[in-house]
């Protein structure tokens, strides 16, 4: 299904699993959803501004979310309040489910960050994925997290290599 013009804006619910508990739940439009990859653009959802030093999350970005029902990865192209591109901050998290008005993620605490220019690219969280213990609960889901965060570093480091999986 595509969400054309012609139809009312549709808002889910995008909620943000981590050990089990809900670690943030916010509201987004939804864009597409053809099956496998389902769209949302949402502003963003935290407490006042996030500082990472790299970039920095704030009152008036927006983002647009990408989901999939067969990866283990989300992308979310970061813009500020005039529309310039900050760059994708990468989820890796177990495949998505839309149910009724909600979007549900498992968030695996790893993460990917490449910059608009494409000059920073930076793997994030590794040290709480080790200390998640999810290799020893869970050696198969351990294992698709990590492949998935090399495969988007190889999408990152090359030009238009994100992109590629939002076309």
């Amino acid at each position: 299904m595509s969400v054309n013009s012609a139809e009312p804006a549709r808002e889910v619910d995008v909620v943000l699993l981590k050990a089990g508990r809900t670690k943030i739940r916010y509201a987004a439009t939804l864009l597409s959803d053809d099956g496998t990859r389902v769209s949302v653009r949402a502003a963003w959802a935290g407490e006042g501004v996030r500082d990472f030093g790299f970039v920095r999350f704030e009152p008036g970005d927006v983002f647009t979310e990408h989901y999939w029902r067969d990866r283990w990865y989300s992308v979310k192209e970061v813009r500020d309040a005039q529309g310039a591109l900050k760059g994708w901050y990468c989820d890796i998290t177990r495949p998505a489910t839309l149910s009724g008005d909600e979007l549900v993620v498992e968030d695996l605490d790893l993460d990917l960050w490449r910059s608009a220019d494409g000059t920073d690219v930076r793997r994030l969280d590794e040290d709480e994925f080790a200390e998640s213990g999810l290799a020893e609960r869970d050696p198969e889901a351990a294992a698709a997290a990590v492949a998935a965060l090399d495969e988007l570093e190889a999408f990152a480091t090359v030009e238009g290599g994100l992109e590629s999986l939002l076309a």
